[in-house]
């Protein structure tokens, strides 16, 4: 990770800065025209329909990925040894790499937004009574002035991109799972439409700028088109873990 960069990941394209300013711009606009309208939409729900999505927000949480990943990086450090043959350091250096970028890819943008939000000091929905949401209280560093951005979308959106990278197909699972958590965050009455917004959007950039971060190093990524490389594969990781557990 401390190794200097080896290539020049492509330029950022244009579209990419455009959506980003678009994106900032539906935020703004959400404060104005769709927050409180949400807002009171979501506190006249039915319970019968709010209690799943009390459970379902849960699985928002930077916990569900960060906790085994960390768990996954430990065990290949402890069983990592230079007596291992080099094919197999070679395959737990090659899952390491790919863990680890998982790792950052989701705590990074959920550490900066739980330090960011705290410092802007924007109130939840109802905070006081009523739905204000140009209600701020900067640096309070309350939980009920943490609103903006919603930290569970920023879980949810960057998780969506890291294992789309490097599984496309997973897409298919991750996205549909990122909005149900988006949503959730509106329904259990937790964030505005331009929090969880906000959120997504530094999930998805925190996502992708560790992806070049990793790609300029040559590590999991080809700097030249940002394509992840290949996993290794099972047959070759059972041959891996055969060899630590003969050695054991």
């Amino acid at each position: 990770m401390l190794r200097a960069p080896r290539a020049r990941p492509p330029r950022l394209r244009t579209t990419a800065a455009a959506a980003v300013i678009a994106t900032v711009a539906v935020v703004i606009a959400s404060m104005f025209f769709l927050d409180v309208a949400a807002s009171a939409w979501a506190r006249d729900l039915p319970r019968w329909f709010v209690d799943p999505f009390q459970v379902i927000t849960k699985l928002g949480l930077s916990g569900w990925f960060l906790f085994p990943l960390g768990f996954i990086l430990l065990g290949l450090a402890a069983v990592m040894a230079q007596t291992l043959p080099r094919l197999t350091r070679g395959v737990f250096a090659a899952l390491a790499v790919r863990c680890g970028f998982l790792f950052l890819a989701i705590g990074a943008p959920g550490l900066f937004v739980t330090i960011v939000k705290r410092l802007i000091g924007r109130a939840r929905p109802f905070v006081g009574g009523h739905d204000d949401p140009f209600l701020y209280a900067p640096f309070i560093w309350r939980p009920a002035y943490a609103a903006m951005p919603s930290g569970h979308a920023t879980t949810a959106a960057a998780a969506a991109i890291a294992f789309g990278v490097l599984w496309p197909h997973s897409r298919w699972v991750m996205w549909p799972y990122a909005l149900i958590i988006m949503l959730s965050r509106v329904v259990v009455l937790a964030h505005h439409p331009s929090d969880v917004i906000a959120g997504a959007l530094v999930g998805v950039v925190g996502a992708l700028w560790v992806r070049r971060y990793f790609a300029a190093r040559c590590l999991g990524f080809r700097p030249g088109d940002l394509k992840a490389h290949p996993w290794p594969s099972l047959k070759r990781i059972r041959a891996a873990a055969a060899q630590v557990v003969s050695g054991l």
